[in-house]
């Protein structure tokens, strides 16, 4: 008995270490998304309002870098039920007209929007961001923010 008690000890106290690390990477990254220190407050004022978009631009990711990055976001976002569909179809189906292809055509196979289709936003300078890391309200601030700057790249 004294055993499994040492047990869930030990696991409830890594599982809370595991938790504040990655709450203390959450903060550093913010802090480097907006270039400086976050106190707090400003954390909590930035989740309010419209944090993704904030850290996405802070971070050189003005939407996507490609249209086919862009078209497999849009994609990744509909499938989600982030975005409005019909918006963000119309949308899709330009940046696709762009790179060559038409509706009756299969969805390209490329780096750049197989990578869009699982969530990953690639910028023009090479960074990266998981939309899968954000959460609720934020996911969907993040595909409202992709597709807004995806006509920069018509």
């Amino acid at each position: 008995m004294r055993s499994s008690i040492r047990h869930l000890v030990l696991c409830a106290c890594l599982g809370t270490a595991s938790m504040v690390a990655q709450a203390s990477g959450l903060g550093d990254t913010l802090r480097g998304a907006t270039g400086g220190g976050a106190s707090p407050s400003t954390l909590g004022g930035m989740l309010g309002g419209g944090a993704a978009p904030s850290a996405l631009s802070a971070m050189g990711l003005s939407g996507s870098a490609t249209p086919s990055n862009a078209a497999g976001v849009i994609t990744y976002c509909m499938k989600n039920n982030y975005l409005n569909a019909d918006k963000a179809a119309l949308v899709k189906q330009q940046l696709l007209g762009k790179m060559g292809l038409g509706a009756a055509q299969p969805e390209p196979r490329d780096e750049g929007y197989l990578s869009g289709l699982s969530g990953m936003v690639s910028g023009s300078n090479g960074k990266q961001f998981n939309l899968n890391r954000l959460k609720g309200d934020l996911k969907e601030k993040a595909c409202d923010f992709v597709l807004d700057n995806a006509s920069s790249l018509l």
